[in-house]
């Protein structure tokens, strides 16, 4: 049986083919901002959330398969920041996070017949450096639109590294998704060799 990706991130979707994982992507059709402002509470509780819905609707299309639904969430105190909507906007973002630590939290949850499966939360605290707004400017320039692609508008595997000072947790969990316990689960359902 093959899983499902019931989002249509390439970094997940590369992720799980790079461990060998064989599955389809279905996105979701959730509508992320109406249950985000319909739930506010703390980050993990969102993202776990999130993940949920998604892994939920792509579920109900299709009866007997696995699905995998995932989200991520950036807390800066005790704020829940969104995807920045254009270049002005990742800007402010960025600018906001400069010189403090925020935390990324990647939830994901697996669904089969509308039951819950298994969930699986991972984290990681950020600290950005002090650049300078020169340095911010280039950043921008560099990246383009990528900037609009991800919330706090970086990615950590690229140029976005040289905004940071520190980062603890788990590096997949900044990608998106908290892969060694999503590989565990999937073990467990029998996707992948035990």
């Amino acid at each position: 049986m093959t899983l499902i990706l019931a989002s249509g991130s390439e970094t997940r979707a590369k992720m799980l083919r790079d461990a060998g994982v064989v599955f389809d992507i279905q996105p979701s059709t959730v509508d992320e901002d109406t249950l985000k402002a319909s739930y506010r509470s703390d980050g993990r509780s969102v993202a776990a959330m999130l993940a949920e819905a998604k892994a939920r609707e792509v579920s109900a299309r299709f009866p007997g398969r696995l699905v995998l639904g995932s989200d991520q969430v950036l807390v800066f105190e005790d704020e829940i920041f969104d995807k920045p909507r254009d270049r002005a906007e990742a800007r402010a973002q960025i600018m906001r996070l400069r010189g403090a630590a925020h935390d990324l939290i990647s939830a994901a949850v697996f669904i089969r017949d509308g039951v819950l499966r298994n969930k699986c939360i991972g984290s990681a605290r950020l600290t950005m450096r002090c650049f300078s707004d020169g340095f911010l400017d280039e950043y921008l320039d560099t990246v383009g639109e990528a900037v609009l692609w991800s919330v706090g508008g970086y990615q950590i595997e690229g140029y976005g590294a040289q905004l940071f000072e520190t980062i603890d947790g788990d590096y997949f969990s900044i990608l998106g998704l908290p892969l060694i316990p999503v590989l565990a689960a999937l073990r467990d359902e029998g996707v992948i060799p035990v």
